[in-house]
C-alpha cells in the first residue's frame, strides 16, 4: 500500500471518528404545548431614568424562546408603546427563567410573548 492510500484511509477513519455517534437535537421550536412554560424567576426590568423622571408608562410584549430547560435562548420586541422602553424589557427577560413547556410528557422548546409594564404606581 503506498502512502497515499495510508493517508486517504487515515483521513476517512479520522473523519468517521469526528462525527457524533447521536442523532442531531430537535430544533423545533413549539407554539402549542400540552403543559405551557411556567416563569419561576422574574427579575424585573429596570425602568428607565428619563421615561421615570417624564412620568411616562408603557408596556412591551417581547417575544422569547424557551429552552427545554426552562432557559431564554431569545428574546425580540414584539410590540412596544414606547422604544426607550424596550432594551430594558428585552434584557429583564433574558434573564428570566421557566419551568418548560411540555408535549408529549417530554420538556421542549417553546416560543412565548411576554408582556412587560412599566407603571410608575407600582
Amino acid at each position: 500500500m503506498n502512502s497515499f492510500a495510508r493517508y486517504k484511509i487515515l483521513l476517512f477513519a479520522a473523519v468517521i471518528l469526528c462525527m457524533p455517534l447521536h442523532a442531531k437535537a430537535d430544533d423545533t421550536v413549539y407554539t402549542k404545548v400540552d403543559v405551557n412554560p411556567v416563569p419561576v424567576k422574574t427579575p424585573p426590568p429596570d425602568y428607565p431614568l428619563s421615561m421615570k423622571r417624564a412620568g411616562v408608562s408603557g408596556v412591551v410584549a417581547v417575544s422569547a424562546i424557551i429552552d427545554e430547560k426552562g432557559a431564554v435562548m431569545s428574546a425580540t420586541v414584539a410590540k412596544s408603546s414606547h422604544a426607550d422602553f424596550e432594551n430594558s424589557a428585552v434584557e429583564a427577560v433574558k434573564k428570566w427563567k421557566f419551568k418548560p413547556a411540555q408535549k408529549d410528557g417530554a420538556p421542549v422548546k417553546m416560543k412565548v410573548t411576554v408582556p412587560i409594564r412599566f407603571n410608575l404606581e407600582e
